[in-house]
């Protein structure tokens, strides 16, 4: 039984990622016009960093079921992007440099809905196996009750 947990546990920490995915992008979204953050300069795209959660670097490991670090993945952090900012030329902006351009955060609006996309439809699949997994552990205990 304790595989059929173990997949339930591995979906659950899926769903918990692209959450914390789902989050990250939201947020790029909301700042994607920021030219002044607290510590200067424009806002700077953020991704999260995953990382498996097992020794092995696999799901099913015979010594992965009874290790106490459960399988899986988990969010370790959240970097910034440091690729360019994007500079347009709009010298009558408050934050327009001495030729006139404004330097603008480095998230591209269309990349993030890209992502926010495959998020949404890893978090369908996490939710999908999940299930698969509940309705298994449900006719084992159906089967169990017959015999």
């Amino acid at each position: 039984m304790s595989g059929f947990l173990k997949s339930i546990d591995i979906s659950s920490s899926g769903l918990t990622a692209e959450r914390v995915r789902m989050d990250v992008i939201s947020n790029n979204i909301a700042n994607a016009n920021v030219t002044r953050t607290e510590n200067g300069g424009p806002y700077r795209r953020q991704m999260p960093v995953f990382s498996l959660r097992d020794n092995n670097s696999k799901f099913f490991s015979s010594k992965n079921i009874n290790n106490s670090i459960p399988a899986g993945v988990s969010v370790v952090g959240i970097t910034e992007d440091d690729s360019a900012p994007r500079m347009v030329y709009d010298p009558a902006h408050p934050d327009a440099n001495s030729e006139g351009y404004v330097s603008y955060p480095n998230v591209n609006v269309v990349r993030e809905m890209v992502d926010m996309i495959t998020c949404s439809r890893a978090y369908e699949a996490n939710v999908t196996a999940m299930n698969s997994a509940k309705n298994m552990i449900l006719r084992a205990l159906e089967i169990g009750a017959k015999s």
